[in-house]
């Protein structure tokens, strides 16, 4: 529980200029991490990344996440490798299946998403590595492709997913796995247990993105959160009352960070929803002890 990182999302309905400034701030504030978010028609992941890594001098920056289908292996690897030479030890690259729906839009829907998934993220990480890389799959061909500028240390991959095989996939191939919003600490000890079947090692880390509202009013507090926590149950397939939120006064989301970190959380990172999401976000470290 002492190593347990703290990070804040860059919400994608922020806008985009904002961003550095916000990430000054959090950094400034005391958290570990800031992660960005790449969704169809909202930001860019990895020029964001860049944007708040330039905006700072010690905050870890992660993608969360960059959709598989939407990403050509070696670009992502080339992308990932130049930021991670530039800002060695504070990039982190999630990368998942992407929003079904979002991907036929744009026509890039895969035949096997698993598939996909894997080939692409074992394919990146290759290439981190600075390997010559071979590859015949089912979704990715590479014939020979090597990084002329690899970095000496390269960034973890992690997978964000949340289905069964997904969760296995990922401890077999990925770094770490990313969990979306709305997993409690109850969720936790299953998704473990799937990645660690996967073949995932106690080096394995999991990230467990949470929504968060801070204030002294529960009723304030429910309504901020209601919209965000009835979509997301939809979603995950469970009542609106069994999404897990890091919510209330800033020792009651303490206690929700600490259980998430008691559960096998490495890494919590805060959604903070409604106004001033600094002064939340200040609100909570405190609690902590930050």
């Amino acid at each position: 529980m002492t190593d347990l990182r703290i990070g804040v999302m860059y919400d994608r309905d922020w806008a985009p200029e904002g961003l550095p400034e916000f990430a000054r701030r959090a950094e400034e504030l005391g958290v570990d991490d800031l992660w960005v978010v790449e969704d169809l028609g909202w930001n860019g992941g990895v020029s964001a990344a860049a944007v708040a890594l330039g905006a700072t001098r010690r905050l870890r920056v992660g993608i969360g996440i960059t959709p598989a289908p939407l990403r050509s292996p070696a670009l992502l690897a080339m992308e990932l490798a130049t930021l991670a030479r530039v800002f060695p030890d504070r990039l982190v690259a999630g990368v998942g299946h992407g929003v079904r729906e979002w991907m036929e839009q744009v026509g890039v829907a895969p035949r096997s998403p698993l598939a996909l998934l894997e080939e692409t993220i074992t394919a990146v990480r290759a290439l981190l590595r600075g390997e010559k890389v071979e590859l015949e799959g089912r979704e990715v061909r590479l014939d020979g492709v090597k990084l002329v500028h690899p970095p000496a240390e390269p960034p973890p991959v992690v997978a964000g997913v949340v289905r069964p095989r997904s969760l296995e996939l990922s401890g077999r191939v990925a770094d770490g796995t990313l969990i979306a919003e709305g997993h409690g600490p109850r969720d936790l000890e299953n998704i473990r247990a799937l990645t660690a079947r996967g073949g995932a090692g106690p080096d394995h880390t999991v990230t467990v993105f949470s929504f968060c509202h801070v204030g002294d009013d529960p009723d304030e507090v429910a309504r901020t959160l209601h919209p965000h926590t009835e979509g997301h149950g939809g979603w995950l397939g469970r009542p609106q009352e069994e999404v897990f939120t890091v919510s209330g006064t800033a020792s009651e989301a303490a206690e929700d960070v600490h259980a998430l970190g008691a559960a096998g959380a490495h890494t919590v990172v805060l959604r903070v929803l409604g106004g001033e999401p600094l002064r939340q976000l200040e609100a909570v470290l405190g609690a902590l002890g930050r």
